[in-house]
């Protein structure tokens, strides 16, 4: 894609949502970090459902200790691969309050030195809480970089690197956002809804899918 599609890509992108942001709910740093790595192979409904209650009682690494592993899991079982993802919940907080002082790092090599933080967790966690132009590519972003043209590449990483290297600077902090929900909700994985994309002529996706047909009733836009 030339630069100057990448830039209007992202512009109407940003015209049609100013203020991205995560959908995940969380109301600190370490929240934010624990429900990202909750996240994994899990919607952010599903883990925002089983997170109200914990983060009402658990908001800081040594609660969470205090919690114990056992006591996680009857918070999160709702939650796919629960027992392990409890487990490294617990050894993360053990190793903030060891090595961190009990706050989350803002240094993406160093988060991924925590159990269960990948490259992925990490560069959401740089990116919503710390501002840092981090992109985080996981199955929605890969799926847009790769079907619109905007950023190709055989592994996330290489979408990330292209991404790294081709998104212009108004739009660096926001992009991961931006990606994400265009590729929940419109960019699906299924059947993109190309008939309300308002990147659809940008895309090089071939060929665009049409409207659907009413059948009575309203049709939904999100899964």
């Amino acid at each position: 894609m030339k630069k100057a599609d990448i830039f209007e890509f992202y512009r109407r992108l940003a015209a049609f949502n100013p203020s991205p942001e995560t959908e995940l709910q969380f109301g600190n740093t370490y929240q934010l970090l624990v429900a990202v790595v909750l996240s994994a192979q899990a919607t952010d409904v599903g883990v925002n459902k089983a997170t109200r209650k914990l983060f009402e009682a658990v908001k800081t690494p040594q609660a969470m200790v205090d919690l114990g592993e056992d006591g996680l899991k009857q918070h999160i079982k709702t939650i796919g691969l629960f027992n392990a993802k409890a487990k490294n919940v617990i050894a993360l907080s053990e190793m903030l309050i060891r090595d961190h002082g009990g706050e989350v790092p803002a240094d993406r090599d160093t988060l991924t030195l925590l159990p269960g933080v990948g490259r992925k967790t990490a560069n959401v966690v740089m990116n919503c809480a710390f501002g840092a132009e981090t992109f985080a590519v996981d199955t929605h972003i890969f799926r847009v970089g790769n079907r619109t043209g905007l950023a190709p590449g055989k592994t996330p990483l290489a979408v990330e690197k292209r991404l790294e290297k081709d998104t212009p600077a108004p739009f660096r902090v926001g992009a991961h956002h931006w990606l994400i929900l265009h590729g929940r909700y419109i960019c699906k994985a299924r059947t993109p809804e190309c008939w309300r994309c308002p990147v659809a002529d940008l895309c090089r996706y071939r060929p665009k899918t049409a409207a659907p047909k009413a059948k009575g009733g309203a049709n939904g836009t999100k899964n």
